[in-house]
């Protein structure tokens, strides 16, 4: 149970209030901050699991009930454990962001005690986070300072006017060795919280300083648009640093992960299927101002494996929905050999990949400069797919007048078109190629078809699954057991009487007898009102950790009705699962009488035969009910 840490606090938050929270989180706008939702029918929705790779969407969402489960990989929970898993916060901190974002006071207990207290220290997330949003506000009031005028030409210079530098947060840290250091102690931010957030360092004397100086000011934004880091740019000649200089790895900075301008595009990417990745801060803010506003980029690492899970969740990169990602790169050396390790990457996306590369090589910042918005949406539009820039790439390197030349370049070619993903093109890039080098389809396919068998397949086997909750459902009594748990998890208002008058005993399998006698535990469906705090309950409730997961499960599964449910659909849920457990113990009773004998065993025989004729009567009146008679 991921609360039981909370009560071990010396302060811990009110149940009724994490209750509360959990009421009035909205689980698909919490969720759909990191993966895009699409509906799934039955009003749950679907996306690509955050926390394990697949092909096909597997991750489930019920608004109506507030809770997730990932068919894929078995997690699931609520708002508060999604944050935990995707966000690696602690339950409080979790709880924290949730209550801020609802606009709910948190109240805190001392021990066993009900007097509210003030609230505590905050999570180190958060501390972190909070640390970050005030460094901003003063860097970006040091941006209007007479010593931030090189920042500003730079800006200028570049094209972004003032109202650019505030949409995109832009500061300025000053000359001063410790300005920002101070600021943000006098704000109780101890030594190291600073120096833990990289907004600070020790110096040789052992002070403590600011991180960035005399540099341009970039905050980098995770996808709920907390700000986790920044990006600085060198400004003056005899700045001995590198050019660019960004946040080192912390524990809320990982920079395999982070794409600067994420924030501002994830709804563009999701709602367009389309994403542009750009080079650096600067080419970012141009297509978005040039009427881009999908443009992202990596932030002090190249492009990677990360990176590609963050852009495919946003996407829905599946093989339903197959989305566009667009590299751009610059026309020289590092800009081409930047291309072909996207080709790589290219393997590991779903959709089609291309790339844009200015007829001048020019970057989209320089190029918007030098010819306008227009010419940085017509760089998009006029993308080419990444296998035909990659394979030309290639080809160039060889003389194609020499038959050296021409077989070379063929060699090389081949594994290329060998690592298509998508079989079906592999035929037509075979036919390209050949014309490309003006050789016979023959020994161009030959070629390829060696180096496809010299190299391990490019094809992404399913995700791996974990050992069920229970073995598969193949049998009515174990699908109609699933049933009731369903409407007692997910309808308890509807169900809850009726259900609650089944016993755990009728259910024959263990694991859903388990959820059963966590519902009791509960405090029965009757007693529930539904919800999030409801299913929690439930989990919490259930001592086998093969039920608990499977609540997860069943509380998004969706009913085996078309509509709502109602009273008479409970009915015969309730009357289907008792007459299977009354039809085996019928079953039982009859073996067991004919091993009687009527004569030693007079008393016994009578007995069984009695209790036979009651079962017999009790499952004809459940088979009526069944058959759907009130």
């Amino acid at each position: 149970m991921y609360a039981e840490g909370v009560a071990d606090m010396a302060g811990r938050i009110r149940d009724e209030d994490i209750a509360l929270v959990r009421e009035r989180s909205s689980i698909a706008d919490v969720i759909s901050e990191t993966v895009t939702l699409r509906s799934a029918g039955g009003g749950n929705l679907k996306g690509l699991c955050p926390f394990h790779d697949e092909k096909s969407p597997s991750f489930n969402v019920s608004p109506a009930r507030n809770v997730w489960y990932c068919f894929g990989c078995g997690a699931g929970g609520d708002a508060i454990k999604f944050l935990m898993d995707a966000e690696h916060l602690s339950f409080v901190e979790s709880v924290e962001r949730l209550a801020d974002r609802a606009g709910i006071q948190l109240r805190y207990v001392e021990g066993d005690s009900a007097a509210p207290r003030a609230r505590p220290q905050q999570g180190q997330r958060q501390r972190l986070v909070a640390a970050h949003a005030a460094a901003v506000e003063f860097y970006r009031a040091q941006l209007g300072t007479a010593g931030a005028r090189p920042a500003r030409e730079f800006l200028a210079r570049r094209g972004f006017d003032r109202a650019a530098a505030e949409r995109y947060g832009c500061g300025f840290a000053p000359e001063a060795w410790d300005l920002l250091t101070k600021h943000l102690r006098r704000q109780a931010f101890t030594h190291d919280e600073l120096v833990t957030a990289g907004l600070s360092r020790p110096s040789r004397s052992g002070t403590l300083i600011d991180r960035f100086r005399r540099r341009l000011m970039w905050p980098i934004r995770d996808l709920a648009g907390d700000v986790i880091g920044f990006g600085a740019r060198k400004l003056f000649e005899d700045d001995d640093g590198p050019k660019y200089l960004n946040t080192p790895e912390t524990p809320i900075y990982k920079k395999s992960h982070v794409l600067y301008g994420i924030d501002q595009a994830k709804r563009e990417i999701a709602k367009q299927g389309k994403v542009v990745v750009v080079e650096g801060y600067t080419d970012v803010m141009a297509c978005h101002l040039a009427g881009v506003p999908t443009a992202v980029a990596t932030c002090g690492t190249a492009f990677g494996g990360d990176h590609i899970g963050v852009l495919r969740r946003l996407l829905m990169d599946t093989d339903a929905v197959a989305g566009e990602i667009i590299f751009t790169f610059d026309g020289d050396a590092a800009g081409q050999k930047a291309a072909l390790r996207a080709f790589e990457d290219d393997q590991r996306f779903v959709g089609r990949t291309f790339i844009a590369v200015s007829p001048d090589n020019m970057d989209p910042c320089d190029l918007r400069l030098a010819k306008g918005d227009l010419a940085v949406r017509d760089l998009v539009a006029r993308r080419e797919p990444l296998v035909d820039f990659a394979l030309r790439h290639v080809i160039n390197r060889y003389d194609l007048d020499t038959v050296d030349g021409r077989v070379e370049a063929m060699r090389r070619a081949a594994p290329l078109v060998a690592k298509l993903k998508d079989r079906e093109k592999r035929p037509e890039y075979v036919r390209k190629l050949a014309g490309d080098l003006g050789m016979e389809i023959e020994p161009v396919q030959r070629a390829v078809l060696a180096a496809a068998s010299a190299t391990p397949s490019t094809e992404r086997a399913p995700a791996p699954r974990p050992a069920p909750a229970e073995p598969v459902v193949d049998n009515p009594q174990a699908m109609v057991e699933r049933e009731a748990l369903k409407l007692a998890l997910q309808e308890p208002v509807l169900a809850g009487p009726m259900f609650d008058a089944v016993e755990a005993s009728e259910y024959r399998h263990p694991v859903h007898a388990a959820v059963r006698a966590a519902v009791a535990s509960a405090g029965g469906a009757a007693t529930a009102t539904g919800g999030a705090v409801w299913i929690e309950s439930v989990r919490d409730a259930c001592e086998d950790l093969a039920a608990r997961a499977l609540v997860g499960e069943l509380a998004v599964e969706p009913l085996r009705i078309d509509g709502e449910p109602d009273p008479r659909y409970v009915s015969i849920t309730m009357a289907r699962l008792q007459w299977g457990s009354v039809t085996a113990r019928i079953r039982d009773l009859k073996s067991r009488i004919q091993r009687i004998n009527p004569v030693n065993n007079k008393d016994e025989y009578f007995a069984a035969f009695g209790e036979l004729l009651s079962l017999e009567q009790h499952a004809r009146a459940l088979r009526e009910q069944a058959a759907g008679g009130l």
